[in-house]
């Protein structure tokens, strides 16, 4: 069995493209976060009411994707870069899982931020694991960007 999981949220399916390119090269288990409630498909809108649970340090219940991680020993947790952190529905993952001793891979989609806080959050989140240098990338990721960096990180299944 591979022991790697790839979980993402993607709101407009940017970072669900570069999970998908991740779970290809890594034979890794795929798994979309999916929040109980939708966030607007209308992006002025959807914006309010992400900086909104931002600054509450909302989380959402999620109805999908929550599974256990027992069974895997490294996890690519990929995210949009929203407001310079991470979705709320992925905070919502990390604060339910025991991430001790695992290897944790961040990923991010962007309009030109980077990561901004996002790995930094992930490490403070996830203190007691291994946290590998992550990706970020601003529109759509080759698969070579891919290659090279697995190559980079040292990834091997």
């Amino acid at each position: 069995m591979n022991h790697t999981l790839i979980v993402y949220y993607s709101l407009f399916q940017n970072t669900k493209n570069l999970a998908l390119e991740i779970a290809k090269q890594t034979g890794g288990t795929l798994r979309e976060l999916i929040p109980d409630k939708n966030y607007s498909f209308n992006y002025n809108t959807a914006a309010k009411e992400v900086r909104n649970e931002i600054s509450r340090g909302f989380c959402p219940k999620l109805i999908s994707g929550n599974e256990s991680i027992d069974d895997y020993r490294t996890i690519f947790i990929g995210t949009p870069n929203w407001f310079k952190t991470l979705a709320p529905p992925v905070m919502s993952f990390i604060r339910q899982h025991d991430f001790t001793g695992k290897i944790v891979i961040p990923f991010c989609t962007h309009g030109g931020g980077g990561f901004c806080q996002i790995e930094n959050d992930i490490a403070k989140a996830c203190s007691k694991s291994i946290i590998l240098p992550g990706i970020a990338v601003n529109g759509t990721v080759t698969p070579k960007e891919v290659t090279d960096w697995l190559g980079t990180i040292g990834y091997q299944l």
